[in-house]
């Protein structure tokens, strides 16, 4: 039965003009790919399975895996798997009996790096090497062209030999075929490239190729760029002709998306507004007849709903969201939205271990890509637990051993639920994590845990409560360092400052400049620039053109513009944010140069004093005459509890912060917190 409060969503979909035997969707979710590094693991293709299965049990109609490529020039990396052989193929039957057993379809994505391999054999449509890659591609020849051509059409073959519903043949992104496309990337003379009809004429002849190769009914889609955000890139009216292009052809589904990977313009981190480009996908799918996909932060059933209800697109795509809950679509169904897992677009479980060559993970949920590890059954022995803090860490131990049947009590000192969490929700940017906190608020009420907000909680009312196990879930507290005058007014710990409690002024110096301290900076430099929504100052800070009129859909950005003046800190003698995050890190530093903070590396702290900071910068004495110090220099583990616990004979566990308190990371705390709780 669909739901009332998501009936397009939820209402089934038959693919229109598609040849008989074509199988309808049993709604208008589709996962989108995603490369999880399961693939070259051992035992990868039963955990895939296991991984597959439970977003089909959970309700997605149609998923695309991979991608792989169609031979080995075009693997991202050496050693990578292809789908080029029935050897390779075989294999995969494993992963598509488990979803079909779900009702689900399954799709392979075909993709081929060209000049974004990272290996001496990457071939692509010139020689030109990628910004993000270490190698310079071969120039294909004529004949290297058709022989990719025909790998394309076999690897569909093969595909649909060990039972997949259909392929994606990869278009966007930056990859092989969208270099061909590209002016900026296909430089060739010959009947492969200068018009816009001979640089399409790839993605054609590929699509043209795959359904002349497979049988009726097999489904096709292509993922197409329909906004590059590079130099170079397509304009509007030759990402309309590519689309018209390929739906002559047989498509059966077009999968618009955003942004090459060498952009320097962000795309689906938390930082873009939810469904940011939705509005070309709209104008996109008013002059095709083939079904068009709505894509790049769309987290929220009612936000898909909308789409869908408005006619802006016939699917919506969820990668991440259903990386951090298998089971989105069967909550909506059941008017369960609120236990909805969200993603929060951090990229921290997922893509960047992807793109570090790690196996993907979530931070929200911990159990992805490990759902043959990390079991979570109900307990045959239920015991008393008390997990103290309720920082990322303590709400998923709790909310994990109340599910599996134990007696939990959270305490809290605080008179709020979330820890960290509430101060990351602060910064621009990462509002969002404050639906984590409300989603484990949720979890904790469903499984009848006791919280006790506010409540400083000592060693002597645990041992009275009979606990069976303590989890210290206490978090760390800023470490204040050893700097002559540490104690002056001007000092603030970032706790203070992003709390709201204490107030920053016009000239400011941050300590510190791991995590924290750019958050620090993103707060106290943030402001609007004008427009009269999210999207509006979004495109505008970025250079947005979403009519794409001018190639890649690229314009000059809104002068940036700072309320403070901001000097960022740290000792060491490198570039300042070397350890961000793979993925957003860049964003992140992009922003402090655009808004003028003041980078130092190689800091000596001297004295704080009524003039300000006296440091030393690699060497060279100078005075920074600020109104606020920022102290973000590390954390200390608060554990004071743990040895009196011990003493007493009291069972405990340590996780997050209180276990190790170097750069706050709430992908381990919460991984952590579920995994002592699933062993209890």
């Amino acid at each position: 039965m669909t739901s009332s409060l998501y009936p397009t969503l939820l209402s089934p979909l038959k693919l229109p003009h598609a040849a008989p035997g074509t199988p309808e969707l049993r709604c208008r979710v589709l996962m989108g790919s995603m490369h999880t590094g399961l693939e070259e693991t051992p035992d990868g293709f039963r955990r895939m399975a296991a991984f597959y299965a439970a977003r089909a049990r959970g309700g997605a109609a149609l998923i695309v895996v991979g991608g792989l490529s169609p031979n080995v020039e075009g693997n991202t990396w050496e050693g990578m798997r292809t789908l080029a052989t029935s050897e390779d193929a075989a294999p995969h039957r494993e992963i598509t009996q488990a979803v079909h057993a779900h009702g689900a379809l399954i799709a392979m994505q075909l993709l081929h790096a060209g000049r974004y391999a990272r290996h001496a054999q990457g071939v692509a449509p010139s020689a030109l090497k990628s910004p993000i890659s270490p190698a310079t591609p071969r120039e294909m020849s004529i004949e290297d062209i058709e022989r990719t051509l025909d790998d394309y059409a076999r690897a569909a073959q093969l595909a649909q030999s060990v039972g997949y519903d259909g392929v994606e043949v990869m278009g966007a992104e930056g990859y092989l075929i969208n270099q061909f496309v590209a002016p900026r990337t296909n430089h060739r003379t010959d009947e492969w490239g200068g018009t816009v009809e001979k640089r399409m004429r790839f993605a054609v002849e590929a699509v043209r190729r795959v359904k002349k190769a497979t049988q009726p009914g097999f489904i096709i889609i292509y993922r197409l760029s329909m906004l590059d955000l590079v130099e170079g890139g397509s304009t509007w009216d030759e990402v309309v002709m590519l689309a018209r292009a390929v739906e002559a052809e047989g498509v059966s589904i077009i999968n618009p998306y955003v942004g090459w990977h060498e952009a320097r313009i962000p795309t689906i981190a938390t930082v873009v507004p939810r469904a940011a480009f939705v509005s070309l996908t709209a104008r996109l799918k008013s002059v095709l007849r083939v079904p068009v996909v709505a894509s790049n932060r769309i987290n929220d059933p009612a936000l898909a709903e909308e789409i869908l209800a408005r006619g802006d697109a016939d699917l919506v795509s969820m990668a991440r969201p259903l990386l951090a809950d298998p089971d989105f679509v069967q909550k909506a169904r059941d008017g369960n939205a609120g236990g909805i897992n969200t993603c929060i677009a951090c990229n921290q479980g997922c893509l960047d271990e992807a793109f570090s060559g790690r196996l993907t993970g979530c931070m929200v949920n911990p159990a992805a890509c490990r759902e043959t590890e990390l079991v979570i059954e109900t307990t045959t022995r239920p015991r008393r637990i008390a997990v103290v803090g309720a920082g990322p860490g303590g709400l998923a131990c709790a909310a994990t051993a109340g599910e599996r049947g134990h007696d939990v009590t959270l305490f809290e000192a605080a008179p709020s639920l979330g820890g960290q969490f509430n101060l990351a929700s602060r910064v621009p940017g990462k509002e969002e994590y404050e639906a984590t906190v409300q989603h484990f608020g949720t979890r904790l009420q469903r499984a009848g845990v006791q919280v006790q907000l506010g409540r400083v909680v000592d060693v002597a009312q645990l041992r009275t409560g009979k606990f069976d196990h303590v989890v210290l879930a206490t978090g760390a507290t800023p470490r204040l360092p050893d700097i002559q005058g540490i104690e002056h007014p001007m000092v603030a710990t970032y706790a203070d400052v992003i709390a709201g409690r204490r107030a920053a002024g016009a000239r400011v110096a941050i300590v510190g400049a791991g995590g924290i301290g750019f958050d620090v900076a993103e707060l106290l430099t943030h402001e609007e620039v004008p427009g009269d929504n999210d999207v509006e100052r979004f495109c505008a800070a970025w250079g947005i053109d979403r009519s794409v009129s001018h190639r890649g859909g690229l314009v000059p950005p809104a002068a940036p513009w700072s309320p403070r003046e901001v000097w960022l800190l740290q000792r060491k003698d490198e570039t300042l944010g070397k350890g961000l995050a793979k993925t957003t890190g860049w964003i992140r530093r992009a922003l402090m140069a655009r808004r003028g903070v003041h980078l130092l590396a190689g800091v000596t702290y001297e004295r704080i004093d009524d003039a300000g900071l006296h440091v030393r910068v690699r060497g060279e004495a100078r005075t920074l005459a600020v109104d606020t110090i920022v102290v973000c220099a590390g954390q200390e583990s608060q554990r004071t509890l743990l040895g009196d616990l011990q003493s007493q004979g009291i069972e405990v566990s340590l996780i997050g912060g209180a276990r190790h308190a170097a750069e706050l990371d709430a992908t381990r705390a919460i991984s952590e917190g579920v995994t002592v709780a699933a062993a209890l």
